[in-house]
């Protein structure tokens, strides 16, 4: 009976003891699945309190190494930049980052760091440094552009700055030219910069006007010209330049520019009024 008792005690210590075996394997299970399934990143928008969000600095930015834009950008970046989460340009769609690369590096750079939109700044992760937004930003565009070398981001703006400054230069430029037009026409009493009497005589409009051929009026024919100039110097000018009843656009002369034949126009006028 005592040998019963021993056994029975001895297998059940057993079974307990392979319980929590089992207990102790599925604890570890759960724990592993746990961290599988754990989210990368936090949706942070602007407005919101994004500091329970932030992840603390990364070592690369410690130890001088170099810095892990891709890791960045898998904790902090990815959770709305993967999804498309509020409107967010997904990584890699051209269409959706073809409007934002034209603006060039250094201004969606500026974005990232500054915040725009939805997107708060830094990615809602202030602890983030310029040069590790710049790697992440690096990271993020590069299946979309052509990014700078990193560290370049000073140079990035200057670049961008000197091609605004170009801009500006040759807006400039042609405000001057522009300028200097209206200030001859304004020495020459408002006329054209070209000359109207050598271009009526050598354009070949002085075949017809001088001596009325194809119903062309002459020069020295008021009445003919008498209906004509109360149409309007502007009619005038699209007759001429586009061509009307037997007279060929721009006298058939097409080498004549749209001022040419104007000028040819305002010197006929003068003539015969």
């Amino acid at each position: 009976m005592k040998a019963k008792l021993i056994m029975s005690g001895l297998a059940a210590l057993g079974f307990m003891a392979g319980t929590s075996s089992v207990y102790a394997q599925d604890d570890a299970a759960r724990d592993a699945i746990a961290e599988r399934l754990a989210p990368v990143g936090q949706l942070c928008l602007q407005g919101q309190d994004c500091g329970t969000a932030a992840a603390p600095p990364s070592e690369s930015a410690s130890n001088g190494s170099d810095i892990d834009g891709e890791g960045i950008y898998g904790r902090v970046c990815s959770a709305c930049h993967e999804s498309g989460a509020a409107g967010a340009p997904i990584r890699g769609d051209e269409d959706a980052w073809a409007e934002r690369t034209e603006q060039g590096f250094a201004t969606l750079l500026e974005h990232s760091i500054n915040g725009i939109g939805a997107m708060p700044a830094r990615g809602g992760n202030p602890n983030l440094t310029d040069e590790e937004m710049e790697a992440s930003t690096a990271y993020l565009l590069e299946p979309v552009m052509d990014v700078p070398e990193l560290g370049g981001g000073d140079d990035a703006v200057s670049e961008d700055e000197a091609a605004v400054e170009e801009d500006v230069a040759a807006t400039d430029e042609e405000a001057g030219d522009e300028a200097a037009v209206a200030e001859t026409e304004e020495a020459n009493g408002g006329a054209s910069e070209f000359d109207g009497a050598a271009l009526y005589a050598s354009s070949g409009c002085a075949a017809c006007h001088d001596n009325g051929v194809a119903g062309a009026p002459a020069m020295d024919d008021a009445d003919a010209w008498s209906e004509r100039l109360d149409k309007g110097t502007d009619e005038l000018y699209a007759n001429a330049i586009n061509g009307i009843g037997a007279m060929p656009a721009k006298g058939g002369n097409p080498n004549l520019s749209d001022e040419e034949v104007m000028a040819i126009v305002d010197y006929m006028i003068a003539e015969v009024e």
